[in-house]
């Protein structure tokens, strides 16, 4: 569409972003990708697209990813049926070995060459490099499902300050060497908080908070955490939407700026949120 503008129009489109771009240059923001975002190959290439423009005007910008489509795709070649407890994986011994190869390796690695394709610097971790995400179990019914219990957030920051894009895999380990799946929220919730990130974008597939979750025009722009409880009990925030905004109230709790909820499945809505007037998604701010 922007190949639609006159020359005069695509300037005054980079002036109107300026501001924007003065506000975030060598400020870390924190992306987490999944859902159909992820799934689909063109809107894949335009978030590629998205972050590596974020990163050539200096902002410093920290990939979460996860991979479950990848995961039970994977499982399901192995002859190996996925099972869910309150929307977590059941993860025993040969599942964890599976999330480990899908996400530290093929997903991740993909991630990353794609990053680098489109003229960024990037690197893949995951949450056991540098021991990122310790972790314990957190249900016994779970199976190597793990609770967050420290970050050593080093290992990103470190490659923050060399001018890569670090693209984390949302693995845990414990003290005795046992790998964990991790939920991608809570990990980059927890990621955010302690890079005391200006933003942390979550990536969803829905527009953000709905007062009336059929009609996506009555989006709710911001809210902040108190406002965000009351939803909770009017009933407007419910079902999986409530364990992402705990995430985002967490993000807050630990020192991330504000958080966004926003639809990934938007062509390059990354950069409608950061870089104009109108943003995208449900920000929720403390209060």
């Amino acid at each position: 569409m922007f190949n639609d503008f006159s020359n005069a129009q695509r300037a005054e489109v980079l002036t109107q972003a300026l501001p924007h771009i003065k506000r975030y240059t060598g400020k870390t923001v924190v992306i987490k990708y999944g859902g159909n975002a992820m799934i689909n190959e063109e809107l894949k290439q335009q978030v590629m697209e998205d972050i590596v423009l974020l990163w050539l005007i200096g902002i410093k910008v920290v990939l979460v990813h996860g991979g479950g489509p990848e995961i039970s795709e994977l499982m399901n070649k192995l002859g190996k049926k996925a099972e869910f407890v309150d929307g977590l994986r059941v993860t025993d011994k040969e599942t964890v070995d599976i999330v480990q190869m899908v996400l530290a390796g093929k997903v991740n690695k993909t991630l990353v060459n794609l990053l680098e394709k489109k003229g960024s610097k990037a690197i893949g971790i995951s949450g056991m490099d540098g021991r990122l995400i310790e972790s314990k179990i957190k249900d016994e019914r779970l199976g190597f499902v793990g609770e967050i219990t420290k970050i050593n957030i080093a290992p990103v920051a470190d490659l923050l300050e060399k001018g890569y894009i670090p693209v984390v895999s949302t693995l845990g380990c414990d003290r005795e060497g046992n790998a964990y799946n991790i939920n991608g929220d809570t990990a980059a919730a927890y990621i955010a908080g302690a890079l005391n990130a200006e933003r942390l974008i979550m990536m969803t597939d829905i527009a953000g908070v709905l007062r009336d979750k059929d009609d996506p025009s009555t989006l709710i722009s911001n809210i902040t955490v108190s406002e965000a409880k009351a939803l909770y009990k009017e009933g407007i925030i419910s079902g999986g939407m409530i364990p992402k905004i705990d995430c985002c109230i967490n993000a807050l709790d630990k020192g991330v700026k504000n958080v966004v909820i926003m639809d990934g499945r938007v062509p390059h809505s990354i950069l409608m949120e950061l870089l104009t007037d109108e943003g995208a998604g449900t920000m929720i701010m403390g209060d």
